[in-house]
C-alpha cells in the first residue's frame, strides 16, 4: 500500500475508533454503575494501549528489546505531556479527586519501581511477574471501590436491570467498544509501518525509533480517544485514559515482556539515566498540576506541549551528535527546569494554603 494512502486510511480509522470507543466507554459506565473515570482507567486505557502490548509482544518474539523498551516509556512520556497538553488546550480538563489520591501516586510509584528494577541493568522474570501482579490488584481494586461509592445508586440500577433493554444496551456498548479498539488497532499499524520504513531510511537507531516514532505511532489511540472525549465534555476519560494507560504499559505491558523474554530484557545506560528520570519527572509534574485547582488549565497544557517538544528535540541532538546538544542541556537543566519545578512548587503550596483555610472555616462554622 502506498505511503499517502497508508496514512489517510489510517488517520480516517483513528478518528472513526476514537469517536466509537469514547461512545461505547461512556455507556458501559452507566450499565457497570461505575464511574466514567475507572471506565477510562480501565477499559479505555486498557484498550488504547492494545498496540504497545502488541509491539512489545512482536518485539520480543524477535529479539528487539531496545524496542520493547523504548515503547513504554516513550509512550508514557508522550502521553502526559502530548495528550494531556493538547487535550487541555481544546478544553481545560477537570481532575477527579481519586486521580490526585490515588492514580497519580500509583503511577508515580509503578515508574520508580520500573528503575528501581532495572538498576542491576535488566528486567528479569521475577521482575515481570511483580509487575504483573500488581496490575491485577490494582485493577481489581479501583472497580470495587468504584462500585462500593456508587452502591446508593443500586435501587435504581436493579429497577434499570428489569427492563428488556438493558440486554441490547449491552450489545450495543460492547459492539461500540470492539469496534472503536479495531479501528483504532487498524489505523495505528498502518501508520506505525509507514513511520519506522521511513525512519529506518535515515538511519535512527532502534532505541530512539521505539522512544518517539514506535512510542507516539502506539499512542495514537490514546492521542485521538483522549481529545475527542475533551472535545464530548467526558474529561473524565480524556484524564483516565491516559493515568490508567501508563499504569498498565508499565505493570502489564513491560510486566508481561519481562516474563516472556528469555534473558529478561536489558535497560540500556541512556535509558536508565535519562529516559527513565523523565518519565518519572513527567508522572511527578502531574500532582502539582492535577492537584491546583483539581483541573488542566490551558496554560498548563501548553507547558506539558512545549516539555515534549523539548524532550524530542533533545533525543534528536543526542542520536545525530550535534554540537549543539551540550548547549541544549545545560539551558534545559540550568534554567528551564529550576524555574518551573520552582512555579509548581509556589502554586501547589498555595493551593495547600487556601485548602487548609477553607478547612479550618468548616471546622468553626460546623
Amino acid at each position: 500500500m502506498p505511503t499517502a494512502l497508508a496514512f489517510a486510511l489510517g488517520l480516517l480509522s483513528l478518528v472513526l475508533g476514537g469517536e466509537l470507543l469514547v461512545k461505547g466507554a461512556s455507556r458501559m459506565a452507566a450499565l457497570l454503575r461505575i464511574s466514567p473515570l475507572v471506565v477510562g482507567l480501565t477499559v479505555v486505557a486498557y484498550g488504547t494501549s492494545s498496540p504497545e502490548l502488541a509491539t512489545n509482544l512482536i518485539a520480543v518474539y524477535e529479539n528487539k528489546l531496545d524496542i520493547a523498551v523504548g515503547n513504554v516509556v516513550g509512550s508514557n512520556i508522550l502521553n502526559v505531556f502530548f495528550i494531556l497538553g493538547v487535550s487541555a488546550l481544546i478544553a481545560p480538563l477537570v481532575v477527579h479527586r481519586q486521580v490526585v489520591r490515588l492514580d497519580v501516586p500509583i503511577m508515580i510509584a509503578a515508574s520508580a519501581l520500573l528503575l528501581l528494577l532495572g538498576i542491576d541493568g535488566k528486567l528479569s522474570r521475577f521482575d515481570g511477574l511483580l509487575l504483573l501482579g500488581s496490575v491485577v490488584f490494582y485493577t481489581v481494586f479501583i472497580i470495587r471501590e468504584s462500585r462500593r461509592e456508587t452502591s446508593n445508586q443500586e435501587e435504581a440500577g436493579a429497577a434499570g436491570q428489569r427492563d428488556a433493554s438493558r440486554s441490547k444496551a449491552w450489545l450495543l456498548s460492547a459492539i461500540l467498544v470492539l469496534a472503536g479498539l479495531g479501528f483504532l488497532a487498524l489505523g495505528s499499524n498502518w501508520l506505525v509501518d509507514a513511520a519506522i520504513v521511513l525512519a529506518k531510511r535515515v538511519g535512527v537507531s532502534e532505541m530512539i525509533i521505539g522512544l518517539t516514532v514506535v512510542a507516539a505511532g502506539t499512542s495514537l489511540p490514546e492521542i485521538i480517544t483522549s481529545i475527542i472525549a475533551a472535545l464530548r465534555g467526558q474529561r473524565d476519560i480524556a484524564v483516565g485514559n491516559v493515568v490508567g494507560s501508563n499504569i498498565y504499559n508499565i505493570l502489564a505491558i513491560l510486566g508481561l515482556s519481562g516474563v516472556l523474554a528469555k534473558d529478561g530484557i536489558p535497560f540500556a545506560t541512556s535509558t536508565l539515566g535519562f529516559d527513565i528520570p523523565v518519565m518519572i519527572g513527567a508522572a511527578v509534574a502531574c500532582l502539582p498540576i492535577f492537584f491546583t485547582g483539581h483541573r488542566i488549565a490551558r496554560w498548563e497544557g501548553a507547558l506539558f506541549l512545549a516539555y515534549y517538544v523539548a524532550y524530542t528535540l533533545f533525543l534528536v541532538l543526542r542520536s545525530l551528535e550535534h554540537d549543539g546538544l551540550p548547549l541544549f542541556s545545560g539551558w534545559m537543566l540550568g534554567y528551564v527546569l529550576p524555574i518551573t519545578a520552582i512555579t509548581l512548587m509556589i502554586f501547589f503550596l498555595r493551593e495547600m494554603v487556601e485548602h487548609s483555610r477553607k478547612s479550618a472555616k468548616g471546622g468553626l462554622t460546623s
